[in-house]
């Protein structure tokens, strides 16, 4: 029995996660789901969006799938996924920018950087530590060398070692880690990386790099396969794991049926890879596809489909392709 915990969080979370669970649900009927309320909705409603009751509930699951959370601008919030990575040593955070003509894996470091989560403000300034230390370094190089041998064998190193001393270590641990590994590996400057990837996605195979360099460069990257809609994202530890799109809570559209879940979609596939499960993985993954080239897509990707229908559209072509 595979136990899994539901997060719908807020605005298109609402949305896009029942679409992804039901599909889990029709390839793995075996799956025991169990809801956690969380994020901003519940902190209007409580005062507290993430206790560590449910910070324990979530650690208590095989997997984690994962919807969406709004971060608001008051300093009396505090995030709720910086809190959970940390609270679960969710270290690696893995993006999959995969379309007709790319296939990269983007692997941040998930814990440390400028998501280290120290930070004070004072009269005149406010301050956040960047944070890059050699076990984590380490630790994300071994994973990413690892997917790199699964893959094309090749790693990129982002960083901005030119500025920056932490980076400096950073690139240190990652090419010796590609060295013992005997995975090949080129170090480039995170900007001119930034433009290389938009302008030739088939040089790059994974891309390891800090966590605030990870988050926009995977953002960007999604321009590659059509936006934020489309991409999935894992955030792995030693004892947990977390499936989410890589997209936010978009309040703007939430309620209105209009969210692409995809991303969400694409996540449950990653989610039962994780669990043992490739063979329902890769039907899930499938069943997109044809969905996309029946020409049923959202508005976001040109098309006219809600959010519902297009999740309607994936649950029918998976059970098509059981019978």
């Amino acid at each position: 029995m595979v136990k899994v915990a539901v997060v719908e969080g807020d605005g298109i979370g609402r949305e896009v996660v029942p679409a992804a669970r039901d599909i889990l649900a029709a390839v793995r009927p075996d799956i025991e789901f169990f809801d956690v309320d969380l994020g901003y909705g519940l902190w209007e409603r409580t005062g507290c969006a993430c206790g560590e009751e449910t910070v324990a509930d979530l650690g208590s699951a095989d997997a984690i799938l994962f919807g969406a959370v709004t971060t608001p601008p008051d300093p009396g919030y505090r995030s709720v996924m910086l809190q959970i990575r940390h609270a679960l040593d969710l270290y690696a955070n893995v993006r999959p920018i995969r379309g007709d003509t790319v296939d990269v894996v983007i692997v941040r470091e998930n814990t440390e950087g400028l998501y280290s989560g120290i930070e004070w403000t004072e009269p005149d300034r406010s301050c956040t530590v960047r944070v890059v230390s050699r076990r984590g370094s380490e630790r994300i190089a071994r994973y990413a060398c690892t997917l790199a041998k699964s893959r094309r064998h090749h790693l990129t190193v982002g960083n901005k070692a030119n500025v920056l001393k932490s980076d400096c270590l950073f690139v240190e641990v990652c090419t010796a880690v590609a060295a013992h590994l005997g995975v090949p590996c080129t170090a480039r400057y995170i900007d001119a990386l930034s433009l290389d990837l938009l302008m030739h996605p088939d040089r790059y195979d994974v891309i390891v790099t800090t966590n605030m360099f990870g988050d926009i460069l995977s953002d960007a990257a999604a321009y590659l396969v059509g936006g934020l809609g489309m991409l999935p994202s894992a955030n792995i530890g030693e004892r947990a794991a977390l499936f989410e799109p890589v997209h936010g809570s978009a309040p703007d559209i939430a309620g209105r049926n209009v969210a692409n879940p995809i991303a969400a979609i694409r996540s449950g596939a990653m989610l039962l890879r994780h669990v043992g499960d490739p063979a329902s993985a890769a039907a899930v993954e499938e069943a997109v596809v044809r969905v996309l080239r029946a020409g049923i897509r959202t508005r976001d990707i040109g098309g006219t489909a809600g959010t519902r229908e297009f999740g309607t559209a994936v649950l029918r072509e998976v059970g098509r392709g059981k019978a």
